[in-house]
C-alpha cells in the first residue's frame, strides 16, 4: 500500500515543491497551510506521516508549530512527524524531538536526503513492531556470528538490530567499555543496504583538536605547513556506506557544531577547498558516557545528541548476562590455542563457577585477556582456579576483592582499574587502552590526572 504524507506548511512553493518531490518517489500526498487544516485532514482520512514547519506566521519563535505537534502527538500518539527547520531554528527543532517528533530537516532542504529521511521514519515508526526472536531464528536471518551469547539481554539486542538495520537511521550504541559496542556496529553495517559498501571506524578521543577538520572532511595540498598531498577524510572515505564514530563523547564544544552541520545535510569541504562535497554515509555513534548527562552539564550540545540517538541500544555488560561467561570464556579460549598452537585446553568446572561469580568491570575484553593469559602461564590441559590467580596477583586480587565488595568514589575506581590495566599489560600503553577501551591519549590523560607513573 502507497504511504500517504501530510505536507503543512503556509508557504504555497514549500508544498508544492514537497508534493512533486513525494510524487517522483511513489508517495501520495496531501497538503495543508494551517494548523487548523492539517487536523482536519488527519480526522478525514488515513495518513502514515506528517512533515511540517514550524511557523505558520510572520512569528519565528516555533511556538505554533510545537503546539500543532502537541496536538497531534495527542490525537494521533503512533503518527511519525518530521520537523523542518531552518538552521537558526534548530534549537526549535531539538525541542520537537523531546516533544515526540521523530525527525528533522533543515531548510533548503536536499531532495535525497529528505526522501531519506521519510523512508526511514516509515520504516522505523510507521510499521508495527515484529514479534522478538531468539538467538537461532535471528542467526538464521542475518548476520551476528562475531556477537556470541543467547543470554535474552543480548538477544533484544540483536533483535532491535535486526529492525533497524535496513534503514538509514543514525544509531547510537551506549555500552561500559568492553561491552562490544564495536562488534554491535560491525553488526549493523553487514546486515544493511549498505554492506557492500566501507565501513569508516573512527576513535574520536584520538583526534586532536586542531586537526578535527582534517581528518573528518579532508585538506588540499598547501592548505597549512604540512600538507604536502590532498587527503581524503573519513567522511568521504564513507560514501556509499557507513561511519563509526567511536567515543562520540569526547568530541569538543567546537568541534560538535562542524560534526552536527554535515550529519544534517551530509556536505563539507576540504581544509583549503571552498567546493562543497558530498558523501552518502550512515552515521553509527558510541560512547561508554551518560551523553544525556553531558548535555545537561552543557558539556555535549543538545542539537547533536538529538541528531545522534534516533535509535538508541544499550549493550548490557557482562554482569547481567552471566550465562554467557562461560561460552565466551570457552570460544575465547579455542582462539588462543589455536593461535598460539597450545594444545586443546578447556575450563575446569571450578574455573567456570568462579568466572560467573565475578563481575568483570572490564566485561568481554576483561574476560578474554583474563582467559588469555591463564592459559599462556598455566601451559596445561585444563585450567584449574588457581592458575586464574597467577593472572592477577595476590595483591592485585585483593583490592579486586574490596572493588568488588565495597562502594567507593568513582576516582578510586578509575584509578585502581587503570593499574591494574598497566600491570596486566606489563606497562603497554597501547595494549593497557584498548583492555580499557580508551585511546592512547585519553589513557594518558588520566595517567597524568592520577600521578600515575606512565612510559
Amino acid at each position: 500500500m502507497t504511504a500517504t504524507i501530510l505536507v503543512v506548511d503556509d508557504d504555497e512553493s514549500v508544498t508544492t515543491s514537497l508534493e512533486l518531490l513525494l510524487k517522483q518517489n511513489g508517495f501520495d500526498s496531501v497538503s495543508a497551510a494551517t494548523p487548523e487544516a492539517a487536523l482536519g485532514v488527519l480526522a478525514d482520512r488515513r495518513i502514515d506521516l506528517v512533515i511540517q514547519d514550524m511557523n505558520f506566521s510572520r512569528s519565528t519563535t516555533g511556538e505554533e508549530g510545537l503546539a500543532l505537534l502537541h496536538r497531534i502527538r495527542r490525537s494521533h500518539s503512533t503518527l511519525p512527524v518530521v520537523l523542518i527547520s531552518a538552521w537558526g531554528s534548530i534549537a526549535i527543532a531539538v525541542e520537537g524531538m523531546k516533544a515526540g517528533a521523530a525527525d528533522f530537516v533543515t531548510k533548503p532542504w536536499d531532495n535525497a536526503r529528505l526522501i531519506g529521511v521519510v523512508n526511514t521514519t516509515l520504516k522505523i515508526f510507521g510499521a508495527a513492531p515484529a514479534e522478538s526472536s531468539d538467538r537461532e531464528s535471528l542467526d538464521e536471518r542475518y548476520e551476528f556470528s562475531e556477537i556470541l551469547g543467547r543470554d535474552p539481554a543480548l538477544v533484544r539486542v540483536l533483535d532491535h538490530v535486526a529492525r533497524v538495520a535496513a534503514t538509514d537511521a543514525a544509531v547510537l550504541i551506549h555500552g561500559e567499555s568492553g561491552t562490544g559496542k564495536e562488534l554491535l556496529a560491525n553488526a549493523i553495517h553487514e546486515n544493511s543496504v549498505r554492506s557492500a559498501g566501507p565501513l569508516i571506524k573512527v576513535n574520536m578521543g584520538a583526534i586532536v583538536a586542531s586537526l578535527f577538520e582534517s581528518e573528518m572532511f579532508g585538506h588540499v595540498r598547501g592548505a597549512f605547513t604540512d600538507a604536502r598531498r590532498d587527503r581524503v577524510g573519513y567522511f568521504e572515505q564513507a560514501d556509499g556506506g557507513t561511519i563509526f564514530l567511536d567515543e562520540i563523547a569526547e568530541v569538543d564544544r567546537t568541534a560538535q557544531i562542524k560534526l552536527l552541520r554535515v550529519l544534517q545535510d551530509q556536505t563539507f569541504q576540504r581544509v583549503g577547498d571552498g567546493t562543497p562535497r558530498r558523501s552518502s554515509f550512515r552515521v553509527v555513534a558510541a560512547t561508554n558516557q551518560d551523553l544525556r548527562a553531558l548535555v545537561a552539564d552543557g558539556i555535549f550540545r543538545e542539537d547533536l545528541f538529538y541528531r545522534l540517538n534516533l535509535i538508541t541500544l544499550e549493550m548490557p555488560p557482562l554482569r547481567d548476562r552471566k550465562g554467557d561467561i562461560a561460552l565466551i570464556a570457552a570460544h575465547h579460549l579455542r582462539e588462543v590455542s589455536e593461535r598460539y598452537g597450545l594444545a586443546d585446553v578447556r575450563l575446569g568446572n571450578d574455573v567456570v563457577r568462579w568466572l560467573a561469580a565475578q563481575s568483570w568491570p572490564g566485561n568481554v575484553r576483561e574476560l578474554r585477556h583474563c582467559v588469555e593469559r591463564a592459559a599462556l602461564m598455566a601451559r596445561k590441559p585444563i585450567l584449574s582456579r588457581g592458575d586464574f590467580h597467577t593472572s592477577t596477583g595476590a595483591a592485585d586480587a585483593s583490592r579486586a576483592e574490596r572493588l568488588d565488595r565495597d562502594v567507593l568514589p568513582l576516582d578510586i575506581v578509575e584509578k585502581l582499574m587503570i593499574e591494574r590495566a598497566m600491570k596486566q599489560c606489563q606497562r603497554n600503553v597501547t595494549h593497557a587502552a584498548e583492555l580499557l577501551g580508551l585511546s592512547r591519549a585519553a589513557l594518558y590523560r588520566r595517567l597524568s590526572k592520577h600521578g600515575l607513573e606512565h612510559p
